[in-house]
């Protein structure tokens, strides 16, 4: 792996922490607080480029790559959680219609996705029992003339209600198992398609999270994602590429709180110092740096590894379990740091413990990319 990045990860970096630290980090407190979404800002991130990071110049994206999209993400989530996520799950839409849809499926939505024209997209897989275990999921897609009548509910739909298109799978072959299981691309506004409830979350406030309900929406075949059966697939490889994404998100939100103590620490003063020269407050900085460091260079191996068409699901599984479980102890020690202050609304490290807690759930939990791992070590 080479550590030095190129001339245009850099500039995508340089973009990224610019409208982070001009218009996404002095919104991110009312956003909070409104539970607003963010049709502006995803909008401003689709004129610089940043909702096609990794999909090709042809259809409109960057065609930059994978550890470009990581340093995004990272920046992004440095100053808004909830905008990070959005932006997150549209990239890995947009790319996974590029890569694995026909032409014209590709041509029909990837350009409106990354222009912001369609604001967002979202990831259809979860279901209320079907999260982890996706090939137990209920809704079924049965044939009519000329394709599809979907019909179930979808749960933790990321911008659900907000999106332009929604990547859906559905069984299609009840008897067929994982391999019955086919993905669609289903416009956002579809007939039949609604918001049945909007949850109200800990943290990542300004980013919906909404269950679906898809009554007898009816595609046609063109909307096949993929192959017939090959859903399941599918899921898998968007999947893997996602945890780089919530491993990078992670790591932004806890470089942001990392920096808020590492700045609280050197002003405030007790005992006629600042309180970074006191011994028990500098081992915690020291020890929340090191685990930043190391989460990065972990998460941009698993870049690496994708971009370089290696093979990347191990590295990426270890890369979200190491850096989920770590930021959620690097923004404990940014609260602990700032004291009481920490514990209220005035200072940005009571948000960034809320919107970092997530990252070790979705994209798949902590638990299931530790069984992920254990299992490529047995092969």
């Amino acid at each position: 792996m080479d550590f030095e990045l190129t001339e245009d990860q850099l500039l995508i970096q340089r973009t990224a922490r610019e409208v982070t630290d001009r218009v996404l980090g002095p919104r991110a407190a009312a956003r909070d607080l409104s539970g607003e979404f963010p049709v502006a800002e995803l909008r401003e991130l689709a004129g610089l480029g940043l909702l096609g990071i990794a999909v090709p110049e042809a259809l409109g994206g960057s065609g930059a790559g994978a550890i470009a999209y990581s340093l995004a993400m990272q920046e992004i989530a440095r100053g808004d959680a909830a905008v990070a996520v959005a932006t997150s799950v549209t990239n890995m839409v947009a790319e996974l219609i590029a890569r694995q849809g026909s032409p014209e499926l590709a041509g029909a939505w990837v350009p409106a996705l990354v222009s912001g024209e369609h604001l967002c997209g979202s990831f259809a897989l979860s279901e209320p029992e079907a999260g982890s275990d996706p090939a137990a999921m209920r809704t079924i897609a049965t044939r009519i003339d000329g394709g599809w009548r979907l019909s179930g509910t979808k749960q933790w739909i990321t911008s659900g209600g907000h999106s332009g298109c929604v990547v859906v799978w559905a069984v299609t072959d009840p008897g067929a198992g994982h391999r019955g299981i086919t993905a669609f691309v289903v416009p956002g506004k579809a007939p039949g398609l609604s918001v049945t409830r909007l949850e109200h979350k800990l943290g990542l406030h300004g980013s919906t999270t909404a269950q679906l309900v898809f009554d007898q929406v009816e595609v046609g075949d063109a909307a096949v994602l993929g192959s017939l059966g090959g859903g399941f697939a599918l899921a898998m490889i968007a999947l893997d590429g996602g945890r780089i994404g919530i491993a990078s998100q992670a790591i932004g939100i806890a470089t942001g709180a990392f920096e808020a103590a590492l700045r609280y620490a050197g002003e405030r003063r007790t005992f006629g110092e600042p309180i970074i020269k006191h011994q028990a407050v500098a081992m915690m900085l020291a020890d929340a740096a090191t685990w930043l460091d190391a989460a990065r260079l972990m998460t941009l191996r698993a870049a690496f590894l994708k971009e370089s068409g290696q093979p990347f699901s191990q590295q990426a599984a270890m890369a979200k379990l190491f850096a989920s479980e770590h930021a959620w102890k690097v923004c404990d020690i940014a609260l602990q740091v700032h004291g009481g202050y920490g514990y209220v609304r005035d200072f940005p490290v009571e948000r960034a413990l809320r919107d970092v807690r997530v990252t070790r759930i979705y994209e798949g939990t902590s638990e299931i990319q530790r069984l992920v791992i254990a299992r490529n070590l047995l092969r």
